[in-house]
């Protein structure tokens, strides 16, 4: 091994002598880099390597080379390259290739690889490294693509990137990605020939020598590719991403109307198809003499608009779907978010949308989200009984969902209208109980604010039967905040003690009691010992913080603190687990003053 590595070091003495020789290194510098390089390259050579150590040599020397560029600009000298920087891009590849022959799964080293041969500009090297990953990695998709817009772009080479694109296509033959990149690359490279074939022309050269096929130059391969992959994929989104990229070029009109025929013809069951023809209506050129006014460049959009609309309207006669409904309720959504000083136009559009939201619930078709935004505008226009109708509506439509409930629920308690006590009562059948605690949250927010306190007391205990553990125990948090609200600490005692015994229990409902005792104007130890004692049955196995919280109290004024080492004792008895070595350290601090 020592051998190898000392071989190594004296093949580059040749350019560290060239680096001092030409002044971009001190005689100094070159003895730091050969010290560091050995250290470097005897980690390379141990019988068990870490890839660590590979990318630590390689960064090492990528440092050199970022020095060198440095120092070059720094005095003005550019010569001697192929002596100095090459043997150290070459190392670099070497160390590279040695990197991912180990670790042939690691992509990362591979692609970091690709960015180091494409930063030092080292392209002949870049194709032999996809090429090898390529063998080993076929089943990723993205490499493929990679590797061919390096052939396109680094190496200028459409042929190689076409035969890359193909054998993708052999081992991912239904890819959306890879057909939509060989796509575009099909027109790049077409753009960039008429690109060639009109500067020729600008610079009248005779084109005898230079091959120009019409059929490339219109982009008959693309249009190749596009009937392929419409062939193997047959969605509408697909066929629009074709169509959006060959949009990008201005000379594909033709491959643009054939598509948008295809589109037309095969794909009318696809709600995207119709809110792809309905917004390219938006596009369509206006009046020009309207477009100088405000006014007129409203009424314009306006006309846009409603031809988008006809389109929609269109498409709901052969596919009157939920997803067709709300393309068309979102598209006019959209229209009327955006900003306009034209009150006439903001009216049309609000106008519009309530009218498609309207038939759309009237088929029993519109999406739960969308209640929401149709009672919003309700109610800022002030239609508080279309509101009202419209609350009581969705729920009906959608009886199971807590959102919807929610939501029509705290309409009808802001409007003040409907029978607010059945409504709850309703929502409480029909949702799933295991998701009904926002609902018994919002009746105790009304009942609060609407009902007697006999009558908000009865919501409590019909909450606290609740089978669900999470609705029983907020119930039981809220019920004794309430009775300390409206009773004081009297009732809340009186709640405490009914409660404390009905399990399930949370520690909050605890340290909530703990809280009040101790606000009053003599709190009693012997109370708070025995919620703190009462909760550690409950908890006393995980929860560190509870046994040091009842040592503090032991320690305050109230407390008795020869009583702390006994609570200490029990404590380390029944933590279990990390909870121990949390309590120990916690209990540490505190004995320090440091808590």
């Amino acid at each position: 091994m020592a051998e190898v590595v000392q071989q190594r070091i004296e093949d580059r003495i040749p350019e560290l002598e060239q680096l001092e020789r030409v002044g971009l290194f001190t005689k100094k510098e070159v003895k730091s880099i050969i010290k560091k390089a050995t250290a470097l390259e005897y980690k390379l050579h141990r019988l068990i390597v870490n890839k660590e150590d590979f990318i630590a040599y390689i960064q090492y020397e990528i440092n050199v080379l970022e020095l060198i560029k440095k120092r070059r600009a720094h005095i003005h000298y550019h010569f001697k390259r192929e002596e100095i920087e090459f043997p150290i891009i070459h190392r670099i590849n070497s160390i590279f290739r040695r990197a991912t022959k180990k670790w042939k799964d690691d992509v990362q080293l591979w692609l970091s690889h690709v960015a180091f041969c494409k930063k030092w500009e080292t392209k002949g090297q870049i194709s032999k490294v996809f090429s090898t990953m390529l063998a080993i990695h076929p089943d990723k998709p993205a490499l493929w693509i990679m590797a061919a817009k390096s052939e396109l772009e680094d190496r200028n080479s459409s042929e190689s990137a076409r035969h890359l694109f193909l054998r993708a296509l052999r081992f991912h033959p239904d890819n959306k990605k890879v057909y939509q990149e060989y796509f575009r690359m099909e027109l790049l490279h077409c753009e960039k020939l008429r690109k060639q074939k009109e500067e020729l022309e600008k610079a009248e050269m005779d084109l005898g020598e230079y091959e120009f096929s019409p059929e490339i130059l219109s982009g008959k391969l693309a249009e190749v590719v596009y009937k392929d992959a419409t062939a193997k994929i047959k969605e509408a989104e697909f066929v629009i991403s074709l169509l959006n990229i060959a949009a990008i070029f201005d000379f594909t009109k033709e491959l643009q109307d054939a598509i948008l025929q295809d589109l037309q013809a095969n794909y009318t069951e696809d709600s995207l198809t119709w809110d792809f023809m309905a917004k390219r209506e938006l596009e369509a050129p206006g009046v020009d003499e309207e477009l100088h006014t405000a006014k007129g460049r409203a009424s314009d959009i306006n006309r846009r608009e409603e031809r988008c609309c006809q389109v929609y309207e269109e498409g709901l006669k052969s596919l009157n779907t939920e997803p067709m409904w709300t393309r068309y309720v979102v598209f006019c959504l959209e229209r009327l978010k955006r900003k306009t000083n034209v009150q006439e136009l903001k009216e049309k559009r609000q106008e519009r949308l309530l009218e498609v939201l309207q038939r759309a619930h009237d088929s029993s078709l519109l999406k739960e989200n969308f209640y929401k935004n149709w009672l919003e505008i309700l109610l800022s226009s002030g239609d508080a009984e279309a509101a009202a109708t419209l609350a009581l509506s969705a729920t009906q439509r959608y009886n199971q969902s807590v959102s919807v409930w929610s939501l029509c629920l705290q309409t009808l308690m802001q409007l003040g209208c409907g029978d607010m006590a059945k409504l709850f009562h309703d929502a409480l059948t029909h949702v799933n109980p295991k998701e009904s605690l926002p609902l018994w949250q919002l009746q105790l927010q009304w009942s609060m604010a609407n009902q007697s306190a006999e009558e908000t007391e009865a919501v409590f205990k019909r909450g606290l039967l609740s089978s669900v553990m999470a609705i029983a125990m907020e119930m039981k948090e809220l019920y004794l905040d309430w009775s300390y609200s409206v009773g004081g600490y009297k009732k809340a005692r009186k709640t405490f003690t009914s409660l404390q015994e009905n399990r399930p229990l949370s520690k909050r409902f605890f340290t909530s009691m703990i809280q009040i005792e101790k606000e009053q104007e003599t709190p009693k130890i012997n109370n708070l010992r025995d919620y703190y004692e009462r909760a550690l049955q409950e908890f006393g196995t995980a929860d560190d913080d509870l046994w040091l919280q009842y040592i503090q109290e032991e320690m305050g004024t109230l407390g008795q603190p020869e009583n702390c080492a006994k609570i200490h004792w029990r404590a380390m008895k029944f933590l279990e687990g990390e909870s121990v070595e949390r309590f120990t350290s916690k209990y540490t601090l505190f004995q320090t003053g440091h808590l």
